[in-house]
């Protein structure tokens, strides 16, 4: 029989690996996922916002410039720093605040929109962050989310780092959120519509070994699985990505340009 897997413990780990490196530096080349989010979730001014796990912020800026009224958090507090610095630059009023995504401090139906991009679906325990979505989204608003593909480049990324550090035994792997059964499932209950629509986010470096510096450096996960590996290990890890990134590429020899598929998700809460 099998030992239950410890999910705090899982988020733990979790929190100090999104602490580490900076997120923000590889956030920021994402901006424009959020800009077609709240497009998507055709946003209208004056209406509550809420971005749950919104590392440095690029729905929480979307949606500010759209004249929301917005409420931004994560469970790392450095993070909502790089997305205050960004929304005072901005001169965008936006209320930041530390949340857990499985256990979010408002009341219920508390938001017209409740966004996330590649944010809540790296939580340890998914049906209880899904729920937590649900609640806070009043009947009728929407609950607009962008998830990484377990097929597409970003899923690819982390079935190599689970190749080179295995995750614990009974952890769902966060590319779940990027299909579309998982989704009905996480939220069959609270939605009246579920609209799915595949898109590609082009990663632009100057090459593999650009992406695997900045990413080894900056990215949390990557970060911490290159810190795990002794030398000949890290060596392997460096190799597998590097053919990944090759083999992805539409650049050509001079450039790296890697399409990576997420879901733009749109849910109408019942």
């Amino acid at each position: 029989m099998s030992t239950p897997i410890d999910l705090n413990a899982l988020k733990n780990r979790q929190m100090v690996s999104w602490a580490s490196g900076d997120y923000a530096v590889i956030g920021t080349t994402l901006q424009i996922v959020g800009e077609q989010l709240a497009e998507a979730c055709d946003l209208r001014c004056d209406e509550q916002v809420l971005d749950v796990a919104a590392g440095n912020g690029n729905a929480t800026l979307a949606a500010a410039r759209r004249g929301c009224k917005v409420t931004s958090t994560d469970y790392v507090p450095a993070l909502l720093e790089r997305g205050e610095d960004r929304a005072r630059a901005e001169r965008l009023e936006v209320i930041f605040q530390v949340a857990d995504a499985e256990a979010l401090p408002f009341e219920d139906a508390s938001f017209d929109v409740v966004l996330s991009t590649f944010g809540v679906m790296f939580t340890p325990d998914q049906a209880k962050a899904a729920a937590e979505l649900a609640r806070v989204c009043r009947p009728g608003g929407r609950i607009g989310l962008a998830n990484w593909t377990p097929e597409g480049f970003v899923g690819q990324i982390f079935k190599t780092l689970g190749r080179h550090l295995p995750p614990p035994a009974g952890a769902q792997p966060p590319s779940l959120w990027g299909t579309e059964a998982h989704l009905q499932t996480l939220f069959a209950d609270s939605a009246a519509n579920i609209a799915v629509t595949r898109r590609l986010f082009n990663f632009r470096y100057r090459s593999a070994a650009h992406f695997i510096e900045v990413f080894r450096t900056w990215y949390g996960p990557v970060h911490k699985a290159f810190a795990a590996l002794e030398a000949d290990a890290a060596l392997a890890l460096e190799h597998d990505l590097t053919e990944l990134l090759n083999s992805l590429n539409r650049a050509g020899p001079d450039s790296l340009v890697v399409p990576s598929e997420y879901l733009e998700v749109v849910i109408t809460r019942r």
